[in-house]
């Protein structure tokens, strides 16, 4: 029943806007990366009918109808569009701290637009924005779909909750301002609550905080914030709706609760230790570890007005996490690719690839972690994965990503649902 319902849900969290689509189109190039055996492929044809994928083929002479649209993309090496699993699209680093508190709630929401925009323009055509105020995620992934601004696919969380006075509440203010999160959960039953709230007003995968954070104030990333039996509550009630859960959670001892209850991705996952790393691969855990990020705030978060107390709680779990990411990555957990992009600017998603790769994967690896890994953590048949049935996102780069990860920071053009939304192709 739970694969049945999440099956329907992700495919309407895929759909895409139902605009005429013209005749059936062929893309070709020089190669194509196979993501399901890490193999290159040489001269694909693939064509697509009103969106999707109808079929994949190899042959260096096409022969199609004349009504059929051609995109040649020769010299250059085809994947599928990329998926971020962790973004915040209505935070900007550039404004770090109380210096938010210049600009009114809607701000916020009107930067989501251009957010989006540059993450699709970066390759990335499925995002999940995992914790977003004012239901700005579900506002601009309906503005998406109905072809009024442009972005990648949006699965939205809506608001993150947690406990009173967690990482997901709101921490910076005194008593006489009245500050908290409308969602906060202290026992199962209101976690229960909150899940159906956030479904009912758009919420296509529950966040939650299991720990303590980086970015909040007074909080510390070991602590654990809600308990074993709240988190299985939260976990019961989204897989009854057909909703996947997310955990934030940077200790170790909230990273092995979360697991336990049944949590399908932890977001973070920075001191994960050796008995949460078997938990991740007994229980089929996906890690989703944001490793690169630390780098742009080290170099920029007191300029833009980042709090000591928060520079100080990054610079200690930093390196750590890291090496956890090695750990968990040598021991075979599942892992998918989510960079807490909004920590760092919007577009520059793929910046996290080379790291990865530093910190253990092959280029192969850190690929598959943001398409099929990716896909197969959001249940979702539709993207991730270059094959007849899926939608067809696409993304294509000069030479060879298996080789040069790095040149996944330059995409040169971007299709998604079979037409080209960006192309800087020569």
């Amino acid at each position: 029943m739970k694969n049945t319902l999440c099956a329907a849900l992700i495919a309407a969290a895929f759909s895409f806007s139902s605009n005429a689509f013209a005749a059936d189109t062929l893309i070709t190039a020089s190669q194509m990366l196979d993501v399901r055996s890490g193999k290159m492929l040489s001269n694909p044809q693939i064509l697509v009918r009103d969106g999707r994928i109808i079929s994949v083929k190899q042959g260096a002479n096409p022969s199609v109808d004349a009504s059929v649209q051609k995109i040649d993309l020769a010299g250059m090496t085809i994947l599928p569009g990329l998926i971020d699993m962790h973004v915040h699209l209505d935070s900007d680093p550039t404004y770090g701290g109380y210096n938010t508190l210049q600009f009114g709630d809607r701000f916020w929401s009107i930067l989501t637009v251009p957010h989006a925009s540059r993450t699709l323009d970066a390759g990335f055509t499925t995002v999940r924005n995992v914790g977003a105020d004012a239901w700005n995620d579900v506002g601009l992934r309906q503005a998406i779909e109905e072809g009024k601004v442009r972005g990648p696919r949006v699965v939205t969380a809506a608001y993150s909750f947690g406990a009173t006075g967690g990482h997901c509440d709101s921490t910076f203010f005194p008593p006489s301002m009245n500050q908290q999160s409308a969602f906060n959960a202290d026992n199962p039953e209101e976690a229960r609550k909150r899940v159906r709230e956030l479904r009912k007003y758009g919420a296509q995968v529950i966040k939650i905080c299991a720990t303590g954070g980086v970015f909040s104030h007074n909080t510390e990333p070991g602590q654990q914030q809600m308990s074993l039996k709240e988190m299985t509550a939260v976990a019961e009630e989204a897989h009854q709706w057909g909703l996947r859960v997310a955990a934030h959670a940077h200790g170790s001892t909230g990273i092995k609760d979360a697991i336990r209850a049944g949590v399908d991705t932890i977001e973070h996952a920075s001191l994960i230790d050796d008995e949460g790393i078997a938990l991740a691969k007994k229980h089929g855990a996906y890690l989703s570890m944001d490793i690169y990020n630390t780098d742009y705030t080290q170099s920029e978060g007191k300029k833009n007005g980042v709090l000591e107390d928060n520079l100080r709680k990054d610079r200690e779990i930093g390196e750590i996490q890291r090496e956890g990411f090695r750990r968990a990555h040598t021991a075979g957990v599942k892992m998918v690719y989510g960079t807490d992009a909004g920590i760092y600017p919007h577009g520059d998603n793929a910046k996290q690839f080379a790291t990865m790769v530093k910190y253990g994967m092959t280029p192969i690896q850190a690929i598959q972690s943001a398409t099929i890994n990716a896909a197969e953590a959001l249940a979702s048949k539709e993207v991730g994965v270059i094959e007849a049935g899926r939608l067809a996102d696409l993304i294509a780069v000069a030479g060879d990503p298996s080789k040069d990860v790095r040149l996944l920071e330059n995409v040169a053009v971007v299709i998604k649902a079979g037409v080209v939304v960006k192309t800087d192709k020569k």
